[in-house]
């Protein structure tokens, strides 16, 4: 993080709760992290654990029944958790801007790119449609599209899946924001226009000097992007680091689990079964109790019927279990 420009945004205790007929869905529990301008953090996890929902809640973008709370909610010095909702869509956009994991069903079908790039510039900004096209012509053809001047005349599904994409980053990028939220971004697309949206990614937040919160279960993804981590499990953050702090000695057993779910090239032998975490995640709905890793941890001990805090092993450097730090390269080589 660079200390002088200071945290771009904060995020202290963020809840996500759903009220259901069978109780209440305590989808995010009580999550804190920081992001700088310029810097990348991944919220890394399996589906399920509540990656989507955080970064719905940051947007002011939730379910209508779902309800968000936090003790501090700050994106550049603005508290958003006192803004109305005229006031939150401003905000949207303008300071902060979301990529989604489905290009398709985020562009709308029945108008043409060009609209919908000038429409998110003009909601902001007061700009004829004239410079609102070159903004949008500037932006395609600096996240790669050829023949960008046509291209507005085109609607969505005239369009490839990797070009839709591309379409998408130029619409977040339109008034220049000081937030990228990306939600799985290459989920939908093939390996190589995968590694070319990530490397777009890289070279946009170079140029606008972007805070960047990338949501992933991909933790190749992970490894190429990151500057920090955030590792999370039902609806918890259960281990934050540096990318190569996380990588090289991961103290959660959940970041153990995951990372031995991966193979390592030149180290993992042709054939080999990789590892696999057994059992399945805990309900979140109604009180929970101890730690929701429990059920499935190899080091499950009585201590982990009470909820396990958030301890500090170093500056940055976070984990959410009752064991013995010292001992987790140790229990790494056993599960090998």
């Amino acid at each position: 993080m660079n200390e002088s420009e200071g945290p771009s945004l904060e995020v202290e205790n963020l809840t996500v709760s759903i009220p259901l007929a069978e109780g209440t869905l305590r989808a995010v529990r009580g999550i804190s992290f920081q992001v700088a301008r310029g810097e990348t953090l991944c919220i890394v996890g399996e589906s399920g654990c509540g990656k989507s929902l955080t970064s719905l809640a940051l947007m002011g973008l939730l379910p209508a029944k779902a309800v968000r709370g936090a003790d501090r909610l700050v994106l550049h010095g603005r508290d958003l958790t006192a803004l109305s909702e005229r006031q939150m869509s401003d905000v949207r956009g303008e300071s902060m801007a979301m990529i989604f994991q489905e290009p398709m069903t985020s562009l709308n079908p029945a108008y043409t790119i060009g609209n919908q790039l000038e429409e998110a510039l003009r909601r902001h900004r007061t700009l004829g449609r004239g410079e609102a096209r070159e903004r949008a012509i500037y932006l395609l053809e600096k996240v790669g599209i050829t023949a960008a001047a046509s291209r507005l005349q085109q609607y969505p599904h005239q369009l490839s899946g990797g070009l839709r994409q591309r379409v998408m980053i130029a619409m977040a990028l339109m008034c220049g924001p000081d937030l990228l939220i990306c939600d799985e971004p290459t989920t939908a697309l093939d390996v190589t226009i995968q590694a070319q949206i990530l490397h777009l990614l890289r070279d946009l937040q170079r140029e606008f000097n972007m805070a960047i919160i990338l949501i992933t279960h991909d933790l190749g993804v992970v490894a190429r992007m990151a500057d920090r981590v955030a590792v999370m499990y039902a609806g918890q953050i259960v281990e934050t680091g540096t990318a190569a702090e996380v990588f090289a000695a991961p103290t959660h057993p959940y970041t153990q689990g995951l990372l031995q779910c991966i193979p390592i090239p030149g180290r993992t032998p042709r054939g080999e079964h990789l590892g696999s975490i057994p059992g399945v995640v805990p309900s979140l709905i109604g009180e929970i109790a101890g730690c929701s890793f429990a059920n499935r941890c190899p080091h499950a001990m009585p201590a982990c019927q009470a909820e396990p805090p958030m301890r500090d092993l170093a500056p940055g450097r976070m984990v959410r279990c009752v064991l013995d730090p010292a001992g987790a390269a140790a229990r790494q080589a056993e599960m090998a």
